[in-house]
C-alpha cells in the first residue's frame, strides 16, 4: 500500500513537472520542449547527498580521493547555481564519521541531516525532506556506493522515484565493489550520470546566457581537460582578436 501511494504521487508530480521547464531559451531554432523527458532540468529533480565525510572517505579505493572531491564540487556548484532541492545527510558525524566535505559546504552550509542508519531511506525525516519537494526525480551520489549510495537508491526507486547517481561522485571500498554497486542498481532501474553529464544536461544550451559564465566558470574550476580546453580557447581568442570565444558565438568586445 504505501509503495502504490508513493507511486502515484510520483505520477501526480509527474504530470505538474517532467515537461521540460519554463527557461529563458533565445534561440528561435530550438525548442526545449522537443527533448527526452529521461534527461534532467533543474525543476524536475532533488538531490541527495549521502555520507560525503572524512571517516567514510579514508576507505574508498574506487578513484582518488582528489577525483572524488573535485567530482563532487562540480555536481554541488551546479546543483547550487540551478537552485536543485537539495539534501545532505551525515552518519554519526559528531561521534564517528567526521565533518562533511569542503565541497559540500562551500555550497550547502552546515544543515545535514544525522543517521544512525547506513541506509538514508530508512530515516523518516530523510524521506519527508525529499518528498516535501514534490520532484519525480531524484539523483543521488554518496559514500560508500555498495552501502549507503546502493541502499537509498533501491529504496527511492522502489517508493516511485525516477532515481539517477552520480557515479564518480560516489565511491567504494574498492573498484569491485563500485563497480557490483553501480551494476546492481542499473539492473534495478537506476540510472547512472556522471558529475560533468549532470552540468551540462541541466544547462544544455549554449545560447542561454543568463546561466553562461556561471557555468564556464564552474567547467573551468572542476571540469578537468574540459574546463582546461573552454579556458586556453577563451584566452587565446582574447588574445589574438580581442574578443573572448563563447559557444553561443557571441563574444563580447573588450
Amino acid at each position: 500500500m504505501k509503495t502504490l501511494k508513493l507511486t502515484v504521487a510520483a505520477l501526480l508530480m509527474s504530470a505538474v513537472t517532467f515537461g521540460q521547464w519554463d527557461q529563458y531559451n533565445p534561440n528561435p531554432n530550438n525548442d526545449p520542449a522537443n527533448a527526452s523527458k529521461e534527461l534532467l532540468n533543474p525543476t524536475n529533480h532533488s538531490l541527495l547527498l549521502i555520507d560525503h565525510q572524512s571517516q567514510m572517505a579514508f576507505a574508498v579505493e574506487s578513484q582518488p580521493i582528489e577525483e572524488l572531491r573535485n567530482n563532487l564540487g562540480l555536481l554541488s556548484a551546479s546543483a547550487k547555481l540551478y537552485e536543485v532541492p537539495t539534501v545532505v545527510t551525515t552518519v554519526a558525524e559528531k561521534s564517528f564519521s567526521g565533518p562533511v566535505f569542503p565541497e559540500i559546504r562551500e555550497y550547502f552550509g552546515e544543515d545535514y541531516i544525522d543517521r544512525s542508519t547506513m541506509n538514508s531511506w530508512e530515516d523518516k525525516r530523510v524521506v519527508k525532506a525529499v518528498n516535501d519537494f514534490n520532484r519525480p526525480k531524484l539523483v543521488i551520489a554518496g559514500l560508500w556506493t555498495e552501502v549507503c549510495t546502493l541502499s537509498a537508491a533501491l529504496s527511492a526507486l522502489e517508493d516511485g522515484y525516477d532515481v539517477y547517481v552520480v557515479v564518480d561522485a560516489s565511491g567504494g571500498t574498492s573498484q569491485e565493489a563500485h563497480d557490483m554497486a553501480v551494476t546492481r542498481m542499473i539492473q534495478a532501474g537506476v540510472k547512472p550520470i556522471t558529475s560533468l553529464q549532470y552540468l551540462l544536461e541541466i544547462h544544455r544550451d549554449w545560447a542561454r546566457s543568463d546561466k553562461y559564465n556561471e557555468v564556464v566558470k564552474i567547467s573551468k574550476k572542476y571540469g578537468g581537460a574540459y574546463g582546461l580546453g573552454i579556458d586556453y580557447i577563451k584566452t587565446m581568442s582574447k588574445w589574438l582578436t580581442g574578443v573572448e570565444a563563447s559557444e553561443a558565438g557571441s563574444g563580447k568586445k573588450n
